[in-house]
């Protein structure tokens, strides 16, 4: 069970607080309930102009300061992983352009550590192409080391490296990991369709690890990957039912790549992703929501409308993964263009609470 929350009103005698402050407070501290399938796809199917009208008044009070993560992803071993997910060119069953690469050195990943943080990003995530880390290996080791580097340069880290025990969990903890990516990618039906190599639990149960290790989890999922709206909406009801909820949930567009399996699957309609854009910030409200993958393929115009429908988080930079995102200069400029400010590092932010008298979600199975 989670700890429950502290009085809220010891000690704010003589104190001004706007009532904006207040009311955005008090939007983040009360829990929400989990929200169902049906009621996900009832909110799913407004029409478009009420669905991001509701979005936006969700995202303004729990939301506003008209901030946005600047996130920077950078892949710190490329290639050659033994998992066979259907939408990954870094998977070694595939015979794809991409180039396996072995864990970067320490000095190469400083190097684009600190560029990051000297173009403005607020987090600094370290993706690593490979089934999982064992602890005791020289290669979990040496991600401890580069975490421990990378910590010390103010920027929240971010990892995401495949399945963790609960022992590799508190080790990352203690490096310096702010959040754990780790996706459900779509819905528990649809998986074993996109997957074979491992389970929908095996997942979750690493989400669990992450919790329980006291770092914030990043969860989210893939849009395009042959799946029906109702997948797509059965995803979320599972990331809505976290206890503790989770930090942060990335939206992606699938890019197909050549060599993949669903190198031929077609592109995601700019509406459909606003749409989720706009449920997932109405499921997760206390949750950053990542406009992340595909926004290279998106307009300017097609990126305000997911801004307006709740997204408040996205990588920049030259590389995300192993695909290309639009130039810093762009992305700053359109921000600006937007009133919205580049929001604050917070590395040493704690994770999100778990509610009271509530099981903690997911359950290791």
């Amino acid at each position: 069970m989670g700890k429950c929350p502290r009085s809220l009103v010891n000690g704010f005698d003589n104190i001004f607080i706007s009532p904006t402050t207040i009311l955005s407070f008090l939007a983040k501290f009360y829990y929400h309930k989990p929200m169902k399938f049906e009621q996900l796809k009832e909110i799913y199917e407004l029409p478009f102009f009420e669905l991001i009208h509701k979005a936006h008044e969700v995202h303004v009070s729990h939301w506003p300061e008209k901030e946005i993560q600047l996130c920077t992803l950078l892949s710190i071993k490329t290639g050659g992983c033994s998992e066979d997910c259907s939408y990954c060119s870094q998977s070694a069953r595939y015979n794809t352009e991409i180039e396996r690469e072995p864990l970067m050195g320490l000095d190469a990943v400083m190097e684009s550590a600190t560029a990051a943080r000297d173009n403005g990003s607020t987090r600094f995530c370290m993706g690593a192409a490979w089934k999982g880390v064992r602890k005791g290996t020289k290669q979990f080791d040496d991600v401890l080391e580069i975490v421990r580097n990378v910590a010390g340069l103010g920027m929240e880290v971010c990892t995401t490296l495949g399945e963790l025990g609960a022992e590799e969990a508190k080790q990352l903890k203690e490096a310096g990991v702010t959040a754990y990516n780790h996706n459900l990618d779509t819905s528990r039906e649809h998986y074993p369709n996109i997957v074979t190599s491992h389970t929908y639990d095996d997942r979750l149960n690493t989400i669990r690890h992450a919790q329980d290790a006291g770092m914030s989890v990043c969860c989210g999922g893939i849009l395009g990957l042959g799946e029906t709206p109702d997948d797509r909406l059965k995803m979320i009801e599972v990331i809505s039912e976290f206890n503790p909820q989770p930090e942060s949930v990335p939206i992606n567009s699938l890019m197909p790549m050549p060599g993949t399996p669903l190198a031929e699957s077609s592109s995601v309609d700019i509406f459909d992703v606003v749409r989720m854009i706009a449920v997932t910030r109405i499921a997760c409200p206390n949750a950053k929501v990542r406009l992340s993958a595909g926004r290279s393929n998106m307009s300017e115009e097609g990126q305000t409308m997911c801004f307006y429908a709740g997204a408040n988080s996205i990588f920049y930079g030259e590389k995300l993964l192993t695909t290309v995102n639009p130039a810093i200069q762009k992305d700053l400029k359109l921000i600006e263009k937007l009133g919205i400010n580049p929001l604050k590092p917070n590395p040493a932010m704690e994770a999100p609470g778990s509610e009271c008298d509530k099981e903690l979600s997911p359950c290791c199975k």
